[in-house]
């Protein structure tokens, strides 16, 4: 018997020709076929992308194939193409939903299967989990030769960029940052969100130049396409050198966004949300955050000065999203880089959350610096770090237990004001909190820490590591 195909906090992800396998994926596609006519939306149709990892366009093409097999209508995004893109056209063509093969930031030998849902966030746990039972229960596949279901009008090439395009140009205004004259240096990190910046930008005084912006599979001099500052050294030096007033980048399927200043420091994430949360609320935005449980305490802060609302959600965007559209928020987000805005789709974008950093410098005069430093006179100094910790898998156990079943008073010699468990455990100290849960699509143990000095999150962390044995 195959083993279950899982859906974690954003899609089912596995190892290519391990796991994730060609027969694996139209097991899914036959799962997600039975899935759309049982609820009777499989007339609308089904986006499907792909990213610029190996074999991504045949896994996409299989998924075509099995899908339009069940009569199911296909539009078949013509290129790689970043995940918010295809998430938007799912909602400009109002389909039934989206898939995006792509495992975002994981590492090379990953691939993944992304559901996007008919308002265009990410799948919620309730879907997901009906989901799963249609791949249990499906039966063998049914196929149709992508030409022949060209023929049939049942595959339609699209080109999404247009539509996605056409909407940036209403929530940002491109005109102000092209002729601010910025110079932009924007690292693509070989996937699928090369060229967007340079696109949305042309025509003005405002230059980009991109860096890895040529696809290639094996994201070579990177553990993994992830925007943080370790995968980020060639783009950190290079801004300073060549005089550059920041550094953009997108990770794998571009719903990521990672900041560097104009003096070549990575911005931490928890940085660049509480930015985002700033400037809108300073032009006037109203209405609540969304946040993942380990994303800053500056954004409840921002929220109480701002007389806003503010929720603390579990880590992932099928959380996150559905908090977000029914309390009308501004903003959501999460720590690993992924920011949703009120007016778009439910989705982390990382192209429109460097497009309204890029607006924010243009309106305010500032420097990426200077925003930060703007930002913690009005909040006060926050640090950030967060450890990735592999761990055997027979001590996932003991870990868990541990983790779950703390009674710590004292962290790094400091007293423990309170704990929770809204995503593993978060305990609060008075210079800040420290978390730790593990990772819901790679096996580690995610631990993050935000103090008020660089000494008291290593401190923090170290505490919490020692304490997990890990």
């Amino acid at each position: 018997m195959a083993a279950p195909i899982k859906f974690g906090t954003d899609g089912w992800r596995g190892i290519i020709a391990d796991d994730f396998t060609f027969a694996n994926v139209a097991r899914c596609s036959q799962g997600l076929a039975d899935y759309l006519r049982a609820t009777g939306s499989g007339h609308q149709g089904l986006v499907i992308g792909y990213d610029t990892r190996f074999a991504s366009r045949e896994f996409a093409e299989t998924v075509a194939s099995v899908v339009s097999a069940n009569e199911v209508p296909v539009y078949l995004c013509n290129q790689p193409v970043p995940t918010p893109v295809v998430s938007h056209h799912v909602v400009h063509r109002a389909a039934a939903g989206g898939v995006v093969i792509t495992s975002s930031h994981n590492p090379a030998a990953w691939s993944g299967f992304k559901l996007k849902p008919a308002e265009g966030g990410s799948a919620s746990q309730a879907v997901t989990d009906v989901l799963e039972l249609c791949i249990e229960s499906a039966g063998d596949p049914k196929r149709l030769p992508i030409d022949e279901a060209r023929k049939l009008g049942l595959v339609l090439d699209a080109d999404p960029k247009p539509a996605y395009r056409e909407s940036i140009a209403g929530l940002v205004n491109l005109d102000v940052i092209r002729n601010f004259g910025l110079n932009v240096l924007a690292d693509a990190m070989h996937g699928a969100g090369a060229g967007y910046f340079g696109d949305f930008l042309e025509g003005g005084r405002t230059s980009v130049e991109e860096l890895r912006s040529e696809p290639n599979p094996a994201f070579p001099g990177m553990a993994q396409p992830e925007p943080i500052a370790h995968n980020l050294a060639e783009l950190c030096a290079r801004v300073p050198a060549c005089g550059a007033s920041v550094g953009l980048a997108l990770d794998g399927d571009a719903d990521r966004i990672g900041l560097v200043d104009e003096n070549g420091r990575f911005v931490s994430t928890l940085e660049v949300f509480s930015l985002l949360a700033l400037y809108l609320l300073e032009r006037g935005d109203r209405g609540p955050l969304v946040k993942g449980v380990t994303a800053s305490l500056m954004l409840n802060k921002l929220a109480q000065k701002y007389a806003v609302g503010i929720f603390e959600m579990p880590v992932g965007f099928k959380n996150i999203g559905p908090r977000f559209v029914s309390d009308d928020a501004i903003l959501g987000g999460e720590e690993s880089g992924g920011y949703a805005f009120r007016g778009h789709i439910p989705e982390r974008d990382g192209i429109l959350s460097g497009l309204y950093l890029l607006e924010y410098m243009a309106t305010s005069g500032l420097s990426v610096a200077g925003m930060v430093r703007y930002l913690f006179d009005t909040v006060g100094e926050h640090h950030y770090q967060r450890r990735d910790v592999h761990f055997a898998p027979a001590a996932r156990s003991a870990i868990m237990d541990r983790l779950l079943n703390s009674s710590l008073t004292e962290l790094a010699g400091m007293q423990v004001l309170s704990t929770d468990e809204i995503d593993g455990r978060r305990w609060l100290v008075d210079a800040g909190w420290v978390a730790a849960r593990f990772s819901g699509t790679e096996p580690l143990l995610r631990i993050y820490c935000e103090a008020n000095s660089v000494p008291n999150v290593e401190e923090l962390l170290d505490g919490v590591q020692a304490h997990l044995g890990v």
